[in-house]
């Protein structure tokens, strides 16, 4: 998983901007804005942490990559998040 952290424009820079890192289908999701998601993937932590539930939190601008098909589980912080889906 890849996390870097990028400026906020408009909706329509922010979805151009992962147009162009070659995805064809591109969307965002608001649950609110301007919160944090947080996000855990249960097959690793089974695999690869003998069942250790492991989380990571990210904030306004940051990029997360998740592999095509990984099966992942997200929670939205109490402020709400609005993000750019690209597939």
């Amino acid at each position: 998983m890849s996390s870097e952290k990028y400026e906020i424009g408009t909706r329509a820079e922010c979805e151009k901007m992962v147009k162009e890192w070659g995805f064809p289908h591109v969307f965002t999701w608001t649950d609110s804005r301007r919160g944090n998601l947080t996000i855990t993937y249960p097959t690793d932590n089974d695999t690869l942490y003998n069942g250790e539930i492991k989380k990571e939190t990210f904030g306004v601008g940051d990029r997360v990559d998740v592999p095509a098909g990984k099966i992942h589980e997200v929670w939205i912080g109490l402020d709400g998040c609005e993000y750019v889906i690209g597939e």
